[in-house]
């Protein structure tokens, strides 16, 4: 197949119905209502198993239907597309009797798109019945995956860590997220990578939020975040936070006037026995 202009498409559309093969004309052809009749078919041109077309992203690509109606009386088709942006110079095809009609379409190949292969339908449905003609696009071009995180940020109030990934790459990704932090006395937090329920397309940005119900109460800590995925290097972005609650730094001014206090004592108990041991001597 071929990749064509989009005024392709335009000059698809003037030549909706072509290649019109009517049966010879001693030819008896059995009616839709007869037993045995004939039905109706949809296939691509040329005899060819499924449709297939192969581009680079942002083209447009162009086949053909082939529509065969057997009966006696003019057939009324209706077309449409599945899982590819398929398009038709109209979505009804009238195809007299016995006769073919070749139907061009086209499939725009959006320019986030990611090479590899995809598939599709082609439908066609009249006369009660629908047909699917499996239509296979390759989209061209080099394969590279690239995961990004950014905006990295720490809620202190609720130890949620927001942060951005995105898509740097031409495939689909879908991500893992791991999870570390470190207090000023050690690990804090240690989450192994996991699979997030999302897929990202070429350029796609996901902004997501990750909980920490028990975050310290009274700590300064690095947050690092790891996010992978098949094929990428994996990305990594750092974030920092100072967790004080009410009651932690109540707790931690007491212990600290307690221990001030204690010294002050025990600096006075040194002082008394120092001026006792030192009146007892000059007497």
């Amino acid at each position: 197949m071929r990749a064509v202009a989009r005024t392709g498409l335009v000059a698809a559309a003037t030549a909706l119905v072509g290649a019109v093969a009517a049966a010879p004309s001693g030819a008896q052809a059995p009616t839709a209502a007869s037993p045995g009749a004939q039905a109706w078919t949809a296939a691509p041109a040329a005899g060819r198993p499924y449709a297939y077309l192969e581009g680079p992203a942002g083209s447009v690509l162009q086949d053909t239907l082939s529509l065969t109606n057997p009966g006696a009386r003019p057939l009324t088709v209706r077309l449409g597309g599945e899982g590819a942006p398929v398009s038709f110079a109209a979505r009804t095809v009238t195809v007299p009797a016995r006769t073919r009609a070749d139907v061009p379409f086209a499939v725009t190949v959006t320019a986030d798109t990611p090479p590899g292969e995809h598939r599709g339908a082609v439908r066609a449905t009249a006369a009660g019945r629908e047909v699917r003609v499996d239509l296979r696009l390759r989209v061209s071009g080099p394969r590279l995956a690239a995961l990004t995180v950014e905006d990295v940020r720490v809620d202190t109030a609720t130890g949620a860590l927001r942060y951005t990934l995105v898509n740097r790459g031409t495939t689909v990704l879908a991500p893992h997220l791991a999870v570390h932090a470190e207090g000023v006395l050690g690990t804090v937090l240690d989450r192994p990578g996991r699979p997030l329920p999302l897929t990202l397309r070429p350029g796609e940005r996901a902004t997501r939020t990750e909980p920490w119900p028990d975050p310290p109460a009274l700590d300064s800590v690095t947050v690092r975040l790891t996010a992978t995925a098949d094929g990428a290097t994996p990305a990594t972005a750092r974030a920092e936070a100072s967790f004080a609650s009410g009651p932690a730094l109540a707790g931690a001014t007491g212990l600290l006037l307690a221990a001030a206090g204690g010294g002050y004592a025990v600096r006075r108990r040194g002082r008394s026995r120092t001026q006792r041991a030192s009146a007892g001597a000059n007497t």
